[in-house]
């Protein structure tokens, strides 16, 4: 089996799908991905972009897989200090600053802060300065016992919460930092709790302490659904919103 055949099966059962529904999604017959897969058959360029994009992959693993079957890689990946990055990175300070007074963020795929508008104090209030120095991981800030972690009311539901950021991204596409990022927020939870018959799941409030008060915060992620850039598809906006009136008059005091 060639190297692009076994990542391909690798990733058909990741995905849990069958050679037919591949097949299907990418406009090819069972018997052509099965050959793909035993190496019978050498796809093109353009066959692997339409399984890639079928399985659904990151940009990021497009490129692995093009790579596995002899291509190079189809999809540019740009520091985030490049020139070309500029009006992508002055966008997303546009929308900081229009979040404002409320906090809002731009991490990388890892949680690493990327961007912040000044609403940031609200969440690093307290904090460590270990916790805050660059990179700062906004996951480790979240759970850590120095950091956000002894202000947070509900801290057991809103640290599954918080753990689902890693556990969803080992799920598509695995990494070894994601697993040791995961494996260390894991060890700042006592027992999980066992949900109940009328668990609803951890999309809770974040409930947080603060100089300001007793804060309910609800979060929303943009992602750049069209980017064809390996940095730019991996970044994250994280927007901090009221969930109560009481939460929106504190932020929007004069400070």
């Amino acid at each position: 089996m060639s190297g692009f055949g076994s990542a391909l099966r690798e990733w058909r059962g990741r995905r849990r799908l069958s050679q037919l529904e591949l097949a299907l999604r990418a406009g090819t017959t069972q018997r052509h991905v099965s050959f793909m897969e035993s190496g019978r058959s050498t796809p093109g360029r353009g066959m692997v972009v339409r399984v890639a994009e079928s399985l659904q992959l990151p940009l990021r693993e497009r490129n692995a897989l093009l790579l596995t079957a002899g291509y190079a890689p189809s999809y540019p990946e740009t520091s985030l200090d490049d020139p070309a990055l500029k009006p992508v990175l002055d966008s997303l300070g546009r929308l900081l600053d229009g979040h404002r007074p409320y906090p809002a963020i731009v991490v990388d795929r890892f949680g690493d802060l990327v961007a912040a508008n000044d609403g940031i104090g609200v969440l690093t209030e307290g904090a460590a300065p270990e916790l805050l120095e660059p990179p700062m991981n906004v996951l480790r800030l979240a759970l850590h016992p120095r950091g956000m972690a002894p202000r947070i009311v509900n801290f057991d539901d809103w640290a599954q919460h918080v753990l689902e950021r890693p556990r969803q991204e080992i799920a598509r596409a695995p990494h070894e930092r994601h697993s040791s990022l995961l494996a260390e927020l894991e060890g700042y939870l006592p027992a999980p709790p066992t949900p109940g018959a009328e668990h609803l799941g951890f999309a809770v409030p974040l409930r947080l302490r603060s100089a300001l008060g007793e804060l309910r915060l609800i979060t929303a992620i943009t992602t750049f659904a069209t980017a064809v850039d390996v940095t730019v598809s991996e970044l994250r906006l994280e927007t901090f919103l009221p969930a109560d009136e009481a939460t929106a008059a504190a932020l929007s005091r004069p400070q």
